[in-house]
């Protein structure tokens, strides 16, 4: 399977990747919290003449000096979108980039040198780059050097073709860009593809075994759990993209447990329905494989669910889980993210009086409010692409799952709120799971925590409180990547590397400081950590499921195509 259609994608599938859903954005973003945003800068405007006139003789400054030729400031060497030399080379462009960058430079020194609060300032630069953002000069087909070079070369056929592509996406899209060209995948077809079967299913969820891949099978199992609001086969992607392969070609025995895409009807699933959904997979695993307890692995909101599900656990005293993973999973609220810019009460009580009225909360509505929180790398990049370039969407894997994204039941998107905001499971005994108080320093297993240094969904150091929170041994590990590209990021890549620490201080910064780093992937240290906690090697299974536990259809299964 080719990873993208054309090498001229890379960065855009590169910038995609580091800023998709994760753990969605579950409040959302109304247009009215955006404009008492706008209207508050407009109020500091209004109340300090002296800081604007200040800030405006700056910006006159500056735009003289653009038009003289003198460069004032530079985009980030992150910023691929004035990457071409005619931005440095050709003065009519050069000046267009130095006036850009001085006007939003200008903008966002007049919200940090006004009067509001930490948090206000916080919301108004986030209004602030939305416009400036939009605004580029690279979004339109004459401020475009690549787009207007092509459009010239082609004869004006690009621009025909991106006419094309914006009326398909007005129609079939909402209005918003293509990610990815959807065409190039099917699950089950280039996706998913690792042999196995469906052995268990009930109302909430399917588990998958694996076929094993060696003559010898580690005696304990490994369940994957993926989260609610996206598809499992982002553990299952492609060959060499897959973390369910690499297991099973490590002599571990693997099931993935594949959530049902709710409807409407299932409005009133709550974590307690999950928790116990997962009470059952798990059982159906230790019949099968004839051993007491298994290994137990989430990222994102999977994460949080086997956390809830850890202390329910503990709480009873069931060691039916001897070692737990949690990967790029942020339990502890109190870190500062991006999620909870706009989060206020009356935000979440909308939030849920919505989702109940419609009976669960699309991913498709997730996306698209995601899409607006990182615009750049997740609306305008395509925007260019499809539109002023004419070309098609890129073809890549992670994309394609990303936008095959699930819907939420109402109860359970209500209780995330309400863990998000309360920062129930880091409160000891302040979420109840299946009438049980949940304390996760009672959770005594061992745990492998990963995070991402370049994570903006959840920022390594709340996933660091993640770890601390557990009251067994836990090993954590940072990788030099973003959210996705951490969590897929099989053994191979030169440039990979993770950090480690076996201690860890009550400070992340600390932990760090003392941390070594490692070249290649954590996922060799990660194969390392789960052999010594699976017990003794045996002989593989000749077949899937058992007698009580039949095989019910070939992976990757039923509920993963449901729509």
């Amino acid at each position: 399977m080719a990873a993208n259609m054309n090498s001229g994608n890379d960065d855009i599938t590169a910038g995609a990747t580091d800023g998709m859903l994760g753990p969605n954005p579950f409040v959302g973003l109304r247009a009215i919290d955006m404009l008492a945003a706008a209207r508050q800068i407009g109020t500091q405007a209004m109340l300090h003449p002296a800081l604007l006139l200040d800030q405006t003789a700056a910006l006159a400054r500056d735009l003289t000096s653009a038009v003289s030729g003198k460069e004032t400031s530079t985009p980030e060497r992150s910023d691929k979108r004035f990457a071409d030399p005619a931005w440095r080379d050709q003065p009519l462009y050069r000046t267009t980039l130095q006036g850009y960058l001085a006007w939003r430079d200008a903008l966002a020194g007049f919200v940090e040198r006004s009067a509001l609060d930490d948090r206000n300032k916080e919301r108004a630069q986030f209004v602030m780059s939305l416009v400036t953002d939009a605004l580029a000069p690279t979004n339109t087909l004459a401020g475009n050097p690549v787009a207007l070079r092509k459009a010239v070369e082609s004869g004006g056929a690009s621009v025909v073709a991106g006419m094309r592509n914006m009326l398909a996406d007005t129609l079939g899209n909402k209005g918003m860009p293509s990610q990815v060209d959807k065409r190039a995948f099917r699950v089950g077809g280039n996706l998913a593809t690792t042999p196995g079967a469906v052995v268990f299913r009930n109302e909430v969820l399917e588990l998958i075994q694996y076929t094993p891949a060696t003559p010898n099978v580690y005696a304990r199992a490994q369940l994957i759990v993926p989260p609610q609001i996206n598809k499992y086969y982002v553990f299952d992607l492609s060959a060499n993209k897959s973390i369910v392969e690499y297991l099973v070609k490590s002599e571990f025995q693997v099931f993935a447990v594949s959530w049902r895409n709710p409807g409407e009807e299932h409005r009133d699933w709550d974590i307690d329905t999950y928790v116990a959904a997962l009470i059952e997979a798990i059982q159906a695993v230790r019949d099968i494989t004839g051993n007491p307890d298994v290994n137990l692995h989430g990222a994102c909101s999977g994460a949080m669910t086997i956390s809830a599900l850890l202390g329910h656990l503990a709480s009873r005293g069931d060691k039916s889980v001897n070692a737990a993973t949690l990967m790029v999973a942020v339990l502890d609220s109190t870190s500062p993210s991006q999620l909870g810019l706009f989060t206020t009460p009356e935000t979440v009580e909308i939030a849920k009086r919505n989702s109940q009225a419609k009976g669960v909360l699309a991913g498709e509505e997730m996306g698209r409010v995601f899409a607006w929180m990182r615009p750049n790398d997740l609306v305008w990049n395509f925007w260019i692409n499809n539109y002023l370039l004419g070309e098609a969407p890129p073809a890549f894997d992670v994309l394609y799952w990303n936008n095959d994204a699930t819907r939420l039941p109402a109860k359970l998107h209500g209780q995330l709120l309400d863990i998000f905001t309360g920062n129930l499971l880091s409160t000891p005994r302040g979420l109840k799971v299946l009438g049980t108080p949940v304390d996760l320093s009672a959770v005594t297993c061992d745990t492998y925590v990963m995070a991402g240094m370049t994570d903006h969904i959840t920022p390594w150091k709340g996933v660091y409180n993640t770890a601390r929170a557990f009251g067994g041994k836990t090993r954590y590990v940072l990788s030099s990547s973003g959210h996705i590209q951490s969590l897929i990021n099989p053994p191979g890549n030169p440039k990979a590397k993770f950090f480690r620490n076996d201690e860890l201080p009550e400070d992340a910064d600390a932990w760090l400081a003392g941390a070594k780093p490692e070249a290649g992937s954590w996922w060799s240290d990660w194969r390392e950590w789960l052999a010594a906690r699976s017990g003794e090697l045996r002989a593989a299974p000749k077949s899937l499921g058992n007698r009580r536990h039949k095989r019910l259809a070939d992976a990757p299964g039923t509920y993963v195509l449901e729509a």
